[in-house]
């Protein structure tokens, strides 16, 4: 009962609303930069309208892209839905359109699957029921009704928990051989540096691959914590900063250093936010009259905010219920915050066997996937039995012509050829062609048919 009633004045103390109204514009602006970029690097057709073949989540195949240019309207609706959220203009309908249009396009295919998209749906999904609209919109003009200078923790402290969550996951995850014996595959990414001016020999020194993997593994695990604590605060942001730009000079991970960056902001007190809005305020001559109401205790919010965390704090660890190498088999890999962990790379042949005669033909990868998809799928067990399944449903009832004799697939056979290096190894074989990919289920059971990591 004591838990419970700390748990409750925890999460409806009363507090400011401006982190979370900082929080509201800034991550709008993110949204909005985002989606425009997106848009004008040509992603949208080249990622969804062009390819012929999608790689769905399980249970999500019923999810596709619109046809032909209309696949460009749910980026039209982020935009709008980003606006929204900026000037918190229609704040509801916005936040719930964004979340739904990203998720959306998130499911399409898993070939283009990075933890920051995870995030912001996250995210997205959390500002729905967040009351940062109450201050500092237009629906707080046109509603005053809903003004508020106070609201109740939760919201705040829900976005910084999930900030944590996203650094303590990343951190725990570093905590394997790999990484933290070998430097791997940070030494090998640092090589590429070699030829820079004044730095070059230093970057592809091992010992600064040994120094960079420790302390990044040290810093996930510990910066929410310093962040929370007053004392530390300052210092904690300073390497928020230096490590995301490094790590954005370094690496080719969009925007995702940005984004982490300016949410980390949501752990400074109010009285920083309070700074910046009051110029805000100021240019665009906001005036307020809030309301006073009192907070009141609800059982539901601290019933689906429990679920929820509990949710996220248990997705990560999917993958001990799955034997074997996680960064072999990746089974419990997705949604668990494992940033930059390894470099695996795969090169994949597969056939059409007629069942009978064992007569095959050699597919070309490239006639139905784009070059991100092939190197996503050459090393991915789910996506490999997703394109093999694919193949065999275009070849049934089709014929085949070997030179003067020509076999009618009634039902064909589906085999791979797959190679595969995990972070410096040498190649080892991944899949076989002893396997039938045909008679094998797209699940959630333990892919037995993937051949063993020879250390």
């Amino acid at each position: 009962m004591e838990i419970r009633k700390r748990w409750s004045d925890l999460l409806f103390r009363e507090v400011s609303i401006a982190p979370l109204i900082a929080f509201r514009i800034v991550i709008g602006f993110l949204f909005l930069f985002s989606t425009l970029r997106f848009v004008s690097n040509g992603w949208v057709k080249q990622l969804y309208i062009d390819p012929p073949f999608h790689f769905s989540y399980l249970g999500f195949d019923w999810i596709q892209p619109l046809p032909n240019n209309w696949m460009y309207l749910p980026f039209i609706l982020l935009i709008i839905a980003s606006l929204g959220i900026i000037f918190g203009a229609f704040y509801r309908v916005s936040t719930s359109l964004f979340f739904v249009a990203f998720t959306y396009v998130e499911l399409l295919d898993k070939s283009y699957y990075l933890n920051h998209y995870y995030f912001v749906s996250i995210i997205s999904f959390l500002l729905i029921w967040a009351p940062a609209n109450a201050q500092f919109s237009v629906d707080a003009k046109r509603v005053p009704s809903i003004q508020r200078n106070t609201i109740p923790n939760w919201p705040i402290f829900l976005l910084r928990v999930q900030l944590g969550i996203v650094y303590c996951f990343a951190g725990i995850a570093k905590l394997n051989p790999d990484w933290l014996l070998e430097a791997q595959p940070l030494r090998m990414w640092l090589q590429a540096f070699r030829d820079l001016p004044l730095v070059g020999d230093l970057l592809a020194s091992s010992w600064v691959a040994f120094v960079f993997s420790w302390f990044s593994c040290f810093y996930d695990l510990t910066i929410p914590f310093f962040l929370s604590n007053s004392k530390t605060r300052t210092i904690a942001y300073g390497f928020v900063v230096v490590f995301h730009i490094l790590t954005w000079l370094l690496f080719p991970i969009g925007v995702f250093p940005w984004v982490m960056i300016f949410s980390t902001l949501i752990f400074f007190p109010a009285s920083l936010h309070d700074k910046w809005l009051n110029v805000l305020k100021k240019w665009f001559r906001w005036t307020s009259n809030p309301s006073a109401s009192p907070i009141s205790k609800s059982r539901i919010v601290i019933t689906c905010l429990s679920f929820f965390l509990l949710i996220q704090a248990a997705i990560p660890f999917r993958y001990l219920l799955y034997p074997d190498n996680l960064f072999w088999h990746e089974e419990g890999f997705r949604f668990s915050w494992r940033v930059m962990l390894m470099e695996k790379k795969g090169y994949a042949t597969f056939y059409v066997e007629d069942r009978t005669t064992r007569k095959s033909i050699e597919i070309t990868n490239s006639d139905y996937l784009t070059p991100q998809q092939i190197d996503q799928m050459s090393r991915q067990p789910d996506m490999i039995l997703q394109f093999a399944h694919f193949l065999g449903e275009k070849y049934q009832d089709t014929t085949l012509h070997f030179g003067t004799k020509s076999v009618h697939l009634s039902r064909p056979r589906v085999t791979a050829d797959v190679y595969v290096t995990l972070n410096g190894r040498p190649n080892q074989h991944f899949v076989g062609r002893e396997t039938d990919l045909m008679q094998e289920e797209y699940n959630l059971k333990h892919r037995k048919w993937i051949l063993p990591l020879e250390n």
